[in-house]
């Protein structure tokens, strides 16, 4: 069973990214207040949540949290910042827009860039701990996935409505066959060698 709070002096806000290991679209990230009595059974990591379950959550936990927001980097940010950076940046313009401000983020993974004068833990697997991470991994993934769904209605030859994004051996083939398009993560050295070396030629 999660844990619904790390402490309960400061208001806590969980937080989580997603589409970090992805070859195309923004990375997305969530920072979400959850009130201390919160919980629901189906809530856990994103990962371990079936996409029916995760668009059920959804809506359930933006109307029990005190506050909520989501945010997104770029394709040219993570280009311009690395993939690591673009993740910490999409968290803090996540928890910019919370209209209830915390006295402590509690963030997914094990590092992250301090935002503002905020205290932070970072908690390894922690969507699978507290309730405001997971809560968190449901939101930058639902919203994530709504977003390349709209992508691949321009661009259905990558087949982002199943992969969204991710390198799956069919987006791999479609980047063979077609090259990369806009959406697509240039810092991310993903087109086949044999490409390259036919381009250089």
């Amino acid at each position: 069973m999660l844990q619904p709070f790390y402490q309960d002096r400061l208001l806590e806000a969980g937080c989580d990214e997603a589409g970090r290991g992805c070859y195309a679209g923004p990375v997305f990230a969530a920072a979400v207040i959850l009130p201390k009595n919160f919980h629901h059974p189906l809530l856990n990591d994103s990962k371990q949540l079936s996409e029916a379950q995760r668009y059920l959550l959804r809506p359930i936990i933006e109307t029990a949290a005190i506050a909520f927001a989501v945010a997104q980097c770029s394709v040219e940010e993570i280009d311009t910042l690395n993939i690591l950076k673009a993740s910490f940046t999409a968290m803090h313009k996540a928890i910019a827009q919370l209209n209830t401000p915390p006295g402590l983020l509690l963030i997914d993974g094990n590092r992250f860039i301090s935002y503002k004068k905020i205290a932070h833990h970072c908690i390894i697997k922690g969507d699978g701990i507290y309730a405001s991470i997971a809560a968190a991994s449901v939101l930058a993934k639902t919203y994530r996935d709504d977003y390349m769904l709209q992508l691949h209605t321009q661009f259905p030859q990558y087949g982002w409505n199943k992969n969204k994004g991710y390198g799956t051996a069919q987006h791999r083939a479609a980047i063979a066959a077609n090259g990369i398009c806009l959406h697509h993560r240039k810092s991310f050295n993903i087109i086949p060698a044999q490409q390259e070396l036919f381009k250089a030629g």
